[in-house]
């Protein structure tokens, strides 16, 4: 986190599903830092204790809380949302981050491996919304979505994610704009290739693949997690309070070029 102040978001509450691991763990970290409370959701008990002990580690000043819930069950998340109410009050700051991908041809996805990624990024979405609407601070609160350059540009083998993805860009901004009246902000951050994520340990899974990625990049290299946080930061605080209904690109600039250079052609004639 870079050019923040330590109390920015002091008194705040935020939400982070998905919060456990690689860049929605980088944004719990960074508003954690900034002063706010913050509970994290994840399907993995495990995964939620040991992010809950990496975050109240560096909390100067917020708590902290752990949620284990799958975020294609309504009714588990509308019980932690409330949870959270209950223990730290209105909710400032949502972050809907889950997300499942995996590389397919479309010949050969399952009609299953589809509604899965649907179910997960798209669904999922919207059940954190939804029920993060009825304990969010209204005016005030910030909603952000995790979604994917596949919302814009088709990439091989990922029809599922674009399908859900493109989804959660326009549901960014129908909630956007219905909730604006309430003083409801929700916005949507695009991450390109971030460095030591899950993602691209699937997405990149060889040297060839690594390259490709990066030759599809503007600026010739993977991101940092932090980037991200950085952009979460500032859809979080008052220095955004008039932005809503944004699709924002953290990128290096991949979807300037598109997608195809992940075709496995491509990469094997490189």
């Amino acid at each position: 986190m870079n050019g923040f102040r330590e109390d920015l978001l002091e008194g705040k509450t935020a939400f982070v599903a998905g919060g456990t691991s690689g860049i929605n763990l980088a944004i719990a970290e960074a508003y954690v830092k900034a002063g706010a409370n913050v509970a994290v959701l994840s399907r993995s008990q495990e995964k939620v204790d040991a992010a809950v002990k990496q975050l109240s580690a560096i909390s100067a000043k917020g708590r902290v809380l752990g949620f284990s819930a799958d975020v294609r069950d309504f009714d588990a998340v509308n019980e932690a949302l409330n949870g959270a109410h209950s223990k730290l009050g209105p909710i400032h700051i949502t972050v809907s981050g889950a997300a499942g991908n995996f590389i397919c041809p479309a010949e050969q996805l399952s009609a299953n491996g589809f509604k899965t990624v649907v179910e997960i990024d798209l669904i999922g979405t919207f059940n954190v919304l939804r029920a993060a609407y009825d304990v969010c601070a209204k005016p005030g609160a910030s909603f952000i979505n995790i979604s994917a350059p596949q919302s814009t540009v088709p990439f091989w083998g990922q029809a599922h994610v674009s399908a859900a993805k493109a989804g959660v860009d326009m549901l960014t901004k129908s909630l956007a704009f219905e909730w604006g009246p309430h003083g409801v902000r929700v916005n949507a951050i695009v991450p390109g290739p971030i460095g030591e994520t899950e993602g691209m340990e699937r997405l990149a899974a060889t040297p060839e693949m690594e390259a490709a990625v990066i030759q599809g990049v503007a600026l010739r290299r993977y991101g940092k997690k932090e980037d991200i946080a950085n952009l979460a930061m500032f859809l979080a605080a008052e220095m955004s309070s008039y932005m809503t209904g944004g699709v924002y690109y953290c990128d290096g600039g991949q979807v300037l070029s598109g997608g195809g250079l992940m075709h496995p052609e491509v990469i094997a004639q490189s």
